[in-house]
């Protein structure tokens, strides 16, 4: 696995971090993403403390990841019932 060094600006801290290289490209996002959170929460909630610009950001990502999971878990279950439903319909036609 290659592994690369790289730096992530967030709130004004520079953080170092060896990466995988096939993550490279996403962690480089998420940061661009919280910076540009950051700025808006800022500009739009008269936010001044970066700490608090931070617990609105893991907020508002904690929020949408458990959504997606709730959708992701509805999904599969639908799925699962849905070929239950054809292993019977085959299941039938083999009697």
């Amino acid at each position: 696995m290659d592994v690369r060094r790289i730096t992530i600006n967030i709130a004004g801290r520079i953080y170092p971090l060896n990466v995988p290289s096939a993550e490279e490209e996403t962690l480089r996002k998420v940061g661009k993403q919280i910076e540009t959170m950051i700025k808006e929460f800022e500009s739009n909630f008269d936010v001044r403390d970066k700490q608090d610009a931070l617990a609105m950001c893991c907020l508002k990502l904690g929020t949408n990841a458990e959504m997606i999971t709730q959708v992701n878990e509805k999904n599969i279950k639908a799925s699962t019932e849905r070929l239950r439903n054809i292993n019977q319909l085959l299941e039938n036609l083999e009697k």
